[in-house]
């Protein structure tokens, strides 16, 4: 009997979020071990030898790297196209992509929700207040003043909402949980771009999840996903301790 679809990774996360929110578009089932790399089994690491999440299994199939993933699903699934048509623009969705994997994902994850959030309730250890100062007071404004002359006024990048539209949004949601909020009076571009990425069901769908994901102990975080009608796998690669190392929020 095939394998159900599975993604193994937090609802929380900015890349297991980009892609659900690509099945989603896709109309694609899916189940989900929903974990963090920190709790990850010795099967986990198996998996994804560099500890990062998502993981994607689809039957015969397994792979980590969102970016990887959400090609994968592209080519390999018909319906919704993740990135536009022309050479030129899949170029430019491509890049997109890998500035908000890379440099939001540094600022918004590493220096926002990772010393505001996952350091205390995770490691018990005190935030990098000089960390999070630096990238409110000097790389975010640099990084928005860049999506600012990107963006588009109104509507989404390339017609049709896609995979680099996703990527960018993502990191967002996560500085919203650590208290970040785009200043519409100086980055409206940003703001509304952001807010209508946000808001398109592919992603707003998820939100319910990830609020009781959030809302939840470790412990109890599947029991909770599940009464709220999650499709969750019947195992999971989950720890009840965590483990340091490399890992992909």
């Amino acid at each position: 009997m095939k394998r159900p679809r599975t993604i193994i990774g937090s609802f929380v996360s900015p890349y297991v979020r980009k892609v659900l929110a690509c099945l989603n578009l896709k109309g694609l089932d899916y189940q989900i071990d929903p974990i963090t790399p920190f709790y990850g089994n010795d099967e986990f690491e198996r998996l994804s030898p560099l500890r990062r999440i998502p993981i994607l299994i689809d039957g015969d199939v397994t792979m980590s790297d969102s970016s990887v993933i959400c090609a994968y699903l592209d080519e390999a699934y018909p319906g919704h196209a993740l990135l536009p048509a022309s050479p030129a623009e899949r170029a430019r969705a491509r890049w997109l992509e890998e500035y908000a994997d890379t440099r939001l994902g540094d600022l918004f994850i590493w220096s926002l929700f990772y010393q505001k959030v996952v350091r205390p309730m995770v490691w018990n250890e005190p935030t990098d207040e000089e960390r999070v100062r630096k990238a409110l007071e000097e790389d975010l404004p640099e990084a928005l003043n860049y999506l600012e002359g990107e963006l588009p006024a109104a509507g989404f990048l390339f017609g049709e909402i896609g995979i680099a539209d996703i990527s960018i949004a993502t990191f967002f949601r996560n500085g919203a949980y650590a208290g970040f909020e785009t200043d519409d009076s100086h980055w409206p571009r940003t703001a509304g771009f952001v807010n209508r990425t946000l808001d398109h069901p592919a992603i707003a769908s998820l939100l319910p999840f990830e609020d009781v994901q959030r809302g939840a102990s470790i412990k109890g975080r599947r029991q909770a996903l599940l009464n709220a009608g999650a499709r969750l796998t019947e195992e999971t690669l989950g720890l009840r301790e965590p483990r340091r190392g490399r890992m992909r929020l």
